[in-house]
C-alpha cells in the first residue's frame, strides 16, 4: 500500500452513488462559487468529491451484485446470472461450514458495462446461509485500482433480504480512501442506506435502480472537507452515469448549501442553492 495512505486512519463509509450513460455528457466548470465574504466553494472539488463517491458506490454495487445472484439462485432453486461483470472478471469461491468469501478479481485490467474501468480484487464474504433474512456483508480490497485511481479500505453490509416495502435493502458502512495518477489524494466516511427499487432479479444491469440515504465526509487535497446529507433520496439509475434526481445537503466550515440533483433527466448538471436562497447551475464530474 501507499506509504501517504497507510498513515490515515479512517472510518464508516461513502455515500451514495452515481454511474454510468455513454451518452450523458460530461461537462464541468473550474470556477468558484463565492458563497460569503470568507467562504468558497470550489466547483472542481465538489467534482473531486463526487468521483470519490462514485468509487465507493460501485465497489459496494459491484459486491452486492455478485451476492445478490447467489442468493437468487439459493433462493429461488433456479439458475440465475447477472450480466453486470463482463467475462474478463473472475470469480473464485471458497466455502467453509458456516460462510463463503468470494474473490472478485478484475486482473491486469477489465472494462464494465458502465465503462469504468477496474484492476485488482475485491475480496467479499457472508454467512454460508442463504435463507436467513438479514446477512452481513465484508468487503476487502487487493491491489485495487478504479479508472487508475489506487484505492484501499474495507466495507460491511448488512444486507435485508426484504425491508417493508418488499424491496431488498443494504445499510452501509465503509474506510475508502484513494490517490488520482496526479498525487492527489481523498478519503471518504459516512454510512448509507440503499433501497433496490426496480429490477431485482431480471438479469439485465441497464434496468436496476435505487434510492440511496446517508450521510458523509469527504477529504479531498490541503484537507478541504464536505459534509454531505441526504435531503431528499438519491434515485441512482444504472443505465445512467449521474444521479438523476435528489438532494444533497453539502456543509463546509459554518456554510451550508444544498444540490439539487433535478427532476429526472439523466445529465450532469446540478442546482446549488447558498444561505442568501441564491441559485446557480454547476455540472458534476464522471471521470474522463
Amino acid at each position: 500500500m501507499k506509504n501517504c495512505l497507510k498513515k490515515w486512519n479512517l472510518a464508516g463509509l461513502l455515500l451514495l452513488a452515481m454511474v454510468f450513460n455513454f451518452s450523458c455528457n460530461k461537462e464541468e466548470s473550474t470556477g468558484i462559487i463565492e458563497t460569503g465574504e470568507t467562504e468558497n466553494f470550489k466547483v472542481a472539488q465538489l467534482q473531486a468529491s463526487d468521483e470519490s463517491e462514485l468509487i465507493s458506490e460501485e465497489i459496494i454495487n459491484i459486491g452486492e451484485d455478485v451476492y445478490a445472484t447467489d442468493e437468487i439462485q439459493a433462493t429461488s432453486r433456479g439458475s440465475y446470472n447477472s450480466d453486470y461483470l463482463p467475462d474478463c472478471v473472475t470469480i473464485t469461491t471458497v466455502v467453509t461450514s458456516t460462510s463463503k468469501e468470494k474473490t472478485i478479481d478484475f486482473g491486469e485490467g477489465c472494462e464494465l458495462p458502465n465503462g469504468n474501468s477496474l484492476s485488482g480484487k475485491i475480496i467479499l464474504s457472508y454467512l454460508k446461509d442463504m435463507d436467513v433474512p438479514m446477512n452481513t456483508l465484508s468487503f476487502t480490497l487487493e491491489d485495487f485500482t478504479f479508472n487508475a485511481v489506487f484505492v484501499e479500505g474495507s466495507a460491511s453490509v448488512q444486507r435485508m433480504r426484504s425491508n417493508d416495502n418488499g424491496n431488498p435493502q443494504s445499510d452501509a458502512v465503509a474506510n475508502f480512501a484513494g490517490e488520482w495518477p496526479d498525487g492527489t489524494t481523498a478519503s471518504f466516511t459516512g454510512n448509507r442506506t440503499r433501497e433496490w427499487v426496480e429490477g431485482f432479479g431480471s438479469g439485465f444491469w441497464g434496468d436496476n435502480v435505487f434510492l440511496i440515504s446517508g450521510k458523509g465526509t469527504y477529504t479531498g487535497k490541503l484537507d478541504n472537507v464536505f459534509i454531505k446529507e441526504t435531503i431528499s433520496p438519491l434515485r441512482r439509475e444504472l443505465s445512467c452515469r449521474f444521479i438523476v434526481s435528489g438532494v444533497l445537503e453539502i456543509s463546509k466550515n459554518d456554510t451550508t448549501v444544498s444540490l439539487d440533483f433535478g427532476d429526472g433527466s439523466c445529465d450532469s448538471k446540478g442546482i446549488l442553492t447558498y444561505p442568501d436562497g441564491e441559485n446557480k447551475e454547476i455540472f458534476l464530474r464522471r471521470f474522463k
